[in-house]
């Protein structure tokens, strides 16, 4: 009986250690939700991130919540970094977004997938103050030289910025 408390015990300990480890390393972490599930060409998504450490490697995340009406495999994103300098980062991005059996990729039991894409790693804010992170969706069907007006299904976009132990 004692052992199997304690054992109990223990497992709780391990638990709530892990958890507030994870907690300790997120530097930052926000989502904007998307009206109406259709995210527009024009809608860029904007977060700004104080960093005063010079030194820290860090990884950044994209987050994305999608539903059912999602219908697309991948994913295009244009991302761009402006430092407190005003030096800029610009990238083109793509994630996959299905298995190639067409099932979403990303957890949740729901109809909402979250999905946590890897941006950047390894990486330190060279300059002490407010980067500002823009994201914007580029997708076109095939053969479509504009823009799809609205890309329906995303629900949220976020970002996350994490400390590498």
């Amino acid at each position: 009986m004692y052992f199997k408390k304690s054992m109990q015990i223990m497992l709780l300990f391990v638990l709530v250690v892990g958890f507030s480890s994870c907690e300790k390393n997120k530097l930052f972490d926000a989502y904007q939700s998307i009206p109406d599930a259709a995210w527009h060409k024009d809608s860029i998504m904007k977060f700004s991130v104080q960093s005063n450490d010079t030194l820290s490697k860090n990884n950044i995340y994209i987050q994305l919540r999608n539903n059912k009406d999602y219908s697309f495999s991948n994913l295009f994103l244009i991302v761009g970094i402006e430092f407190p300098n005003h030096y800029q980062i610009i990238d083109t991005l793509e994630y996959e977004m299905t298995s190639p059996e067409g099932r979403y990729l990303g957890t949740g039991m729901t109809d909402i997938k979250e999905n946590k894409l890897e941006y950047k790693t390894n990486v330190t804010f060279p300059v002490s103050g407010t980067y500002q992170f823009r994201i914007q969706h580029v997708m076109r069907k095939t053969r479509n030289i504009e823009g799809l007006e609205f890309l329906d299904g995303i629900t949220d976009v976020g970002l996350q910025i994490e400390k590498v132990n």
